[in-house]
């Protein structure tokens, strides 16, 4: 005999799903939005970093109003785990300590924000990367494992492994000279590391059909 369906954990299943999409898609676009609208609206040209765009008349509000949304959705974010939950609050504390906390500007002395803002964005980071490596890959409760879940595990896994990349890769461009070119390279790795989250959350609420069952 096929199992009922309750239409209240349907709807609170389809509410989760949502939510992790949302999340996903704001991440996905955030650096695209910042690179186009401040080249609409501000100067041309791509800044040096993310953060960067705090200083930019233009996109600034989209910046630090992302941020806390990422940080609102992260605080609300209940997984089956305890580690999920502690994660999700740790979360929301970054996300709002880089939105509220900005770097200094550029060729600008740094002062305390400043290490603020970074260690913030590393721990945001590191969050990130946890729930691609060891939440998604987990089976939602009430499921069972299906073909292609080893797939999207893999996806989750090479997400999580992106992040973790981006964040040594920058950590390591910090320790050059202010005036070296390549640390324009900055932008580049936050976006990719943004884009894996951006994109793990998106397909953990079932948001790319080609891989889902």
């Amino acid at each position: 005999m096929p199992a009922k369906h309750d239409p209240l954990n349907d709807n609170m299943l389809i509410s989760f799903r949502a939510l992790r999409r949302a999340i996903g898609i704001i991440g996905i676009a955030l650096p695209i939005a910042l690179v186009l609208g401040e080249n609409q609206f501000g100067r041309s040209g791509i800044l040096d970093s993310i953060s960067s765009y705090y200083w930019s008349d233009a996109m600034r509000d989209v910046l630090v109003g992302s941020l806390c949304a990422i940080g609102v959705f992260l605080g609300s974010y209940r997984g089956e785990k305890r580690w999920d939950n502690l994660a999700g609050n740790f979360a929301c504390a970054f996300a709002v300590g880089v939105a509220l906390f900005p770097c200094s500007k550029p060729m600008e002395p740094r002062t305390a924000s400043n290490y603020i803002h970074y260690g913030s964005a590393a721990g945001l980071f590191l969050m990130l990367a946890y729930y691609c490596l060891f939440s998604f890959t987990g089976q939602d409760p009430g499921t069972i494992p299906t073909e292609k879940k080893p797939i999207r595990n893999g996806v989750y896994r090479t997400c999580g492994g992106v992040i973790l990349v981006c964040i040594i890769a920058i950590a390591a461009l910090g320790l050059l000279p202010p005036e070296n070119p390549i640390k324009n390279l900055v932008f580049w790795l936050e976006a990719t590391a943004i884009w894996a989250f951006g994109w793990s959350w998106y397909i953990k609420g079932k948001g790319l059909g080609v891989i889902q069952d």
